[in-house]
């Protein structure tokens, strides 16, 4: 379909043959009027075969969001069945917002909107939507047509280009991480020569007890390397783990649990490290949140990379609120702080791996979040100003996706 049928879909090309009936029908006799006829009933044939020809589904909604019309592709891509017609768009495409467009159709003028969305009947499919008034700029509304086109197929290319690259980009800056994992272990090594040093001048000192380091000066001392050695330990860890989720995703184990248990169980791990940092933790969780299908693991390894790089992105006495919701048919958490923000040309960047505004950052822990939400069929939402803080908003299915059985006919 051309882009200026789109524009204007009720400008089609003329019919000369009409015009010309048009101009004389008062004239016709009863012969000529049956060969009138006999020709629209053709013409009508070749429109509907070519209607039904179109690869792309065309559905047309009247001004009360009735389909009236739809084509055969529309069958395949939505499993909108021929006496299914009459039902109100809303409930044959939900995930929609019909009245915006509607509203749009009655207010006039060239209004094409463009939306994309996915469905799960009568198949997994990734659809782009296309709706234009029938009227054209009119104001007032005589309906719209819509256009369906399944870009699942060029969307998984897409993705699958994309995730090319990540797993290149993994395998060509393994060296940036073993050097990452160099440093600590270089801190490490010499730390304990420290104090195998410190244990040895204690052990064959001969000087006088005057001259002698005490027992208490040597603990210090072995204490503060100890204490560098574990840090750098933790930070070995943390470099390894978050490696390894990123090249070695773990399948998503699906159960019915409550994202509130994951919330609680993740601050009573994370509490020390909050604690040390100074940090306020703020929690609005919602009330009897309905279970839903989730990994509470996995979900666990979400929450504590969001609440780390959080208490990291603020200064002593920062404040992060953790809440929780649901809608009609998802929960969500939330992880706010209230730090720097990120600047607007980085929030594009950030769930690239190795991409990194910290100086002893991965650029993982993001990507591997994404790649666990969207394991769970969810979405991530991230919303910062400068001055004001960070707030990453996950949403989750409630439940599990089941077939959409339409609204039967009334006879």
């Amino acid at each position: 379909m051309s882009l200026h049928l789109l524009k204007n879909p009720m400008i089609l090309p003329k019919s000369s043959f009409l015009d010309k009936v048009l101009g004389r029908i008062g004239r016709l006799d009863t012969e000529g009027l049956q060969t009138v006829v006999q020709r629209l009933a053709r013409e009508r044939s070749f429109l509907e075969t070519l209607f039904n020809t179109i690869e792309d589904g065309v559905l047309v909604v009247d001004e009360n969001g009735r389909v009236i019309h739809f084509n055969q592709a529309v069958t395949r891509l939505i499993g909108l069945q021929p006496g299914d017609s009459e039902q109100h768009i809303s409930k044959i495409l939900p995930e929609m917002d019909w009245e915006t467009i509607l509203k749009a159709d009655g207010d006039g003028g060239e209004k094409i909107m463009r939306h994309e969305f996915e469905i799960h009947y009568p198949r997994s499919r990734f659809i782009r939507l296309y709706a234009a008034p029938l009227d054209g700029e009119a104001i007032g509304s005589s309906g719209v047509a819509l256009i369906l086109h399944d870009a699942t197929e060029a969307r998984q290319k897409t993705f699958e280009a994309i995730e090319s690259e990540r797993v290149q980009a993994l395998t060509l800056l393994a060296a940036s991480v073993a050097h990452e994992i160099g440093n600590p272990l270089n801190a490490l090594h010499i730390h304990l020569q420290l104090m195998e040093r410190e244990l040895k001048k204690f052990k064959n000192d001969k000087h006088p007890p005057a001259q002698q380091a005490s027992p208490r000066e040597v603990a210090v001392k072995l204490e503060n390397y100890l204490e560098v050695c574990k840090g750098e330990i933790t930070r070995l860890d943390y470099i390894i783990t978050q490696f390894l989720g990123a090249i070695r995703p773990a399948p998503v184990q699906l159960k019915m649990a409550s994202l509130n248990d994951v919330v609680e169980k993740t601050l009573d791990l994370l509490e020390p490290e909050l604690e040390n940092r100074g940090v306020t933790v703020k929690k609005k969780l919602a009330r009897r949140l309905t279970e839903s299908p989730i990994d509470a693991s996995q979900m666990q390894q979400v929450l504590v990379n969001l609440i780390k790089n959080a208490s990291q992105a603020m200064t002593t006495g920062g404040r992060l609120t953790l809440q929780t919701g649901e809608s009609a048919d998802r929960v969500w958490v939330s992880v706010a702080d209230t730090g720097l923000g990120i600047p607007a040309e980085q929030i594009s960047h950030i769930f690239e791996p190795f991409y990194t505004t910290k100086k002893k950052g991965t650029g993982l822990g993001l990507m591997i979040v994404q790649r666990i939400v969207r394991l769970h069929g969810g979405k991530i939402e991230v919303t910062s100003s400068a001055g004001s803080g960070t707030t990453f908003k996950i949403w989750l299915p409630l439940h599990e996706r089941k077939p959409r059985l339409l609204e039967a006919k009334v006879a």
